[in-house]
């Protein structure tokens, strides 16, 4: 293999893989990139997996010999980060090693042959929708915050994604037993015929948010064929995946009605919440929150600590109410939904609360209280 390709293709190449290569050493080879240079086309592909989360990117480059090779992709990387804006001279040499030129610097870069490497699945759904990626990006970032790291609970460790209203709206929910957050946004015919019901992986969202967020991001196409998904962005191809499993029935979890609703500044709440948490309890970060006429009182009592409390004002003159919360879950919810005002919807002391972020009504967030 001898390519010749410019640091800052190659550097954002082997900056989008850095994420998913395996760092725990089960199979070494999964630390490794696969770099396989296309003469014909006059491509450089560098490819990862961990087994359950693949991507695949093609980069322009000049190809004088075809082929291939795996080397560490984090060493490799911070090799290229280190290298000056110049073109960089890539060849593979005997024994599978990797020689890096670029301007006066030279590397000897010990790799193994690209055969050993895992295949990344090659899907080719029926149907691909496409979706704006500024709308993907945003319901990623509004529900993932919720998804379960308990990995016993496998069939929570994910976002559950579903199509409504015969595919003219996608719904994406998430919910770890102790919150909840579900998002709803039109997507249209471009989006109508994909799956629905299936569970997308927390890794695999954290990597296609990446992916949605790249300056030149405009449209992703998004299909499924059997257990995996896969996500396209021009040049760059995202294989996951899912979850196997039954999502749990959400719609019981979200409060039908609600007695009192209280409409305050996002920031000024979550400094509140952020303040008062400080003496929380570590483990529980238990807070109460008072509501009463004109206000809301945020306080905690640590018997080891001490106590703390702060009020806000507010417009509501309804009747009083004390309810119990996790600090964390609050500012959780509040972070992800970047609004200037939120919504709080309670029924009573024993149910959970609804927010939902003032100028977004398609996107709540349910936290569920705590007995103090």
């Amino acid at each position: 293999m001898q390519v010749s390709i410019t640091r800052s293709e190659f550097q954002r190449g082997l900056g989008r893989i850095q994420s998913i290569v395996e760092k725990r050493n089960t199979m070494p080879i999964l630390a490794h990139a696969l770099l396989t240079a296309r003469q014909k086309e006059g491509r450089l592909e560098i490819a990862a997996t961990d087994l359950d989360v693949g991507i695949r990117g093609s980069h322009p480059a000049e190809v004088r010999k075809a082929g291939g090779i795996t080397v560490s992709a984090r060493k490799l990387f911070e090799i290229v980060r280190e290298l000056p804006e110049e073109q960089i001279e890539l060849a593979v040499k005997e024994n599978a090693f990797l020689e890096i030129r670029c301007a006066r610097s030279r590397f000897s870069l010990a790799g193994t042959a690209a055969e050993e490497f895992p295949t990344l699945a090659a899907l080719s759904p029926g149907t691909m929708g496409r979706l704006p990626a500024a709308v993907l990006a945003s319901m990623i970032e509004r529900t993932m915050y919720a998804a379960s790291t308990d990995e016993t609970r496998y069939n929570l460790n994910g976002v559950y994604f579903e199509l409504l209203d015969d595919g003219a709206k996608l719904r994406m929910v998430a919910t770890d037993g102790h919150r909840l957050a579900l998002a709803d946004r039109p997507v249209g015919v471009e989006a109508s015929g994909l799956a629905s019901g299936v569970i997308l992986p927390r890794k695999a969202l954290a990597e296609l948010k990446r992916l949605v967020d790249e300056e030149d991001a405009d449209e992703i196409e998004l299909g499924f064929e059997g257990n995996s998904a896969l996500a396209r962005k021009g040049e760059v191809t995202l294989v996951m995946r899912l979850v196997e499993g039954e999502f749990p029935n959400y719609r019981q979890v979200v409060p039908k009605s609600s007695r009192h609703r209280v409409v305050l500044a996002s920031d000024a709440l979550a400094q509140a919440v952020r303040r008062v948490s400080l003496l929380s309890v570590e483990r529980s970060k238990a807070i109460r929150v008072e509501l009463g006429a004109g206000r809301l009182r945020v306080s905690t009592t640590n018997p080891d600590l001490g106590e703390a409390t702060e009020e806000l004002d507010l417009d509501y003159q309804g009747d009083g109410l004390q309810i119990g919360f996790n600090a964390r879950y609050l500012l959780d919810c509040l972070a992800a939904f970047h609004s200037k005002e939120v919504e709080l919807a309670l029924e009573d002391e024993l149910s959970p609360v609804v927010l939902r972020p003032a100028e977004d009504t398609e996107c709540i967030a349910v936290v569920m209280p705590m007995r103090l």
